[in-house]
């Protein structure tokens, strides 16, 4: 399995919007339920994109400025990002079809 590094408010800007790949960010916290279910899948993810797609996960709880910053009402809430702007987001649990489908979209 793919180990998921985290990412934090002071390390948002050079590991997330200065990326040479579209990099998938999950916003979570430990005590929300959908984020728990979601997160196999977006290791998952995280496994097939390997190479192609970075995906980091950021604790909302831990890190107030990057979620406020891109209006993160609702967790898990998955941006992926690139060139340093938001190119698709998926707020919710979804199947990993729907993350796939999206991925492939930022990709292609």
């Amino acid at each position: 399995m793919v180990s998921i590094a985290e990412v934090s408010d002071a390390t948002f800007a050079s590991e997330v919007l200065a990326s040479q790949e579209p990099v998938l960010v999950d916003f979570w916290a430990s005590w929300c339920g959908p984020c728990r279910a979601v997160a196999p899948i977006v290791e998952e993810v995280a496994a097939t994109y390997e190479g192609k797609l970075k995906v980091l996960k950021m604790n909302v709880d831990q890190n107030n400025l990057t979620p406020a910053q891109y209006g993160i009402r609702g967790i898990p809430a998955l941006l992926i990002f690139k060139d340093g702007q938001i190119a698709e987001q998926i707020v919710g649990y979804v199947p990993k079809s729907t993350i796939d489908q999206t991925v492939d979209r930022v990709l292609a």
